[in-house]
């Protein structure tokens, strides 16, 4: 029964996901249509570039943007429902192959400042609830302040400096996947995640601190307390549960956050991520490109959600019963 109930659970938030993305997509594709500047002529007429009226009504040809809008939409949602993103409208190449250059970069990054964040942040929090009033407390609350008055450029400029200061040395430029060398991989990766996973952790220890002491307010604890139960015991088996509930919430937010908004943590570092990828795409007006972009992001905002709600719905089981 209880199986069943999750499955039901899940088949829910699948289903409701299907109207959230096709509303993104009819809005993102209306709101690139009437931004001014056309495509066509930005390309043809860069850098002084002489091209005639028809040269331009040819290319738009090509690109498939002289048909009416209905059949453009209808051509780009069965495109990207089967796999088939297009082209880009700027380099001529297949969006897929562009988004796929960057996406691995931009991923682990935004994994490697989740782990280090939720690693950090759950027990910093813990004891700042645990020991509220002390100094602890304010130590910890002082350095999460910092995190989130700190914007993550900053962080990681000083990261920067300090390494060319101290060590004379600067992460490498070239990006190599982890699986064909760790430590080169890991030698450019792990300072921005370091630099976005400091913010990260701030927001997570403050709502983990917020969460614990809301929870230790409530009357089960209370009572859990009153029938001698060993302090441990009331901290890890009725207390951490139930405050992890909106620290995973917020957990799963700023992950997907991450995956469209590294644009200046990967200026800074000299990333060549997704966040890069999209500022390239507006400027040139790649109403492909970009329509694929935001698609993505928003596919990894619900996917992100329907996982966080699966593992609030398996911490607390009224989640499933919609209570």
């Amino acid at each position: 029964m209880k199986r069943g109930g999750m499955l039901r659970f899940i088949l829910h938030r699948l289903a409701l996901a299907i109207p959230t993305l096709f509303g993104v997509a009819v809005l993102i594709f209306l709101m690139l249509r009437v931004i001014p500047g056309d495509i066509v002529e930005i390309k043809l007429r860069a850098d002084g570039g002489q091209v005639t009226q028809a040269m331009i009504e040819q290319e738009r040809h090509r690109l498939g943007l002289d048909r009416p809008l209905p059949v453009q939409f209808a051509s780009w949602l069965e495109g990207f429902v089967t796999g088939d993103l297009g082209t880009s409208m700027w380099t001529d190449r297949p969006v897929i192959v562009e988004i796929r250059e960057r996406l691995e970069l931009t991923v682990e990054v935004a994994i490697l400042a989740a782990v280090i964040a939720t690693v950090i942040a759950i027990p910093l929090g813990s004891l700042a609830a645990l020991f509220a009033g002390s100094v602890l407390d304010y130590t910890i609350r002082l350095v999460t302040l910092g995190g989130l008055a700190a914007p993550a450029f900053w962080v990681g400029m000083l990261i920067i400096l300090g390494l060319l200061t101290l060590f004379h040395w600067m992460p490498p430029m070239t990006f190599v996947p982890i699986y064909r060398d760790p430590i080169g991989n890991l030698s450019q990766l792990i300072f921005p995640a370091l630099a976005i996973g400091y913010r990260f952790a701030a927001v997570v220890t403050r709502m983990t601190r917020s969460a614990v002491l809301e929870v230790m307010r409530e009357d089960y604890i209370r009572t859990a307390r009153a029938k001698g139960v060993y302090e441990r015991l009331v901290i890890t088996r009725h207390t951490l549960p139930n405050a992890l509930l909106p620290t995973i919430t917020v957990i799963g937010l700023e992950f997907a956050f991450l995956i469209g908004g590294l644009v200046v943590t990967e200026e800074v570092f000299n990333l060549n991520g997704i966040g890069r990828l999209f500022v390239q795409a507006v400027s040139r007006n790649d109403f492909i490109l970009i329509q694929t972009l935001v698609m993505i992001i928003a596919a990894v905002f619900v996917l992100t959600n329907i996982v966080v709600d699966i593992i609030c719905a398996a911490l607390d089981p009224r989640l499933r019963a919609g209570r």
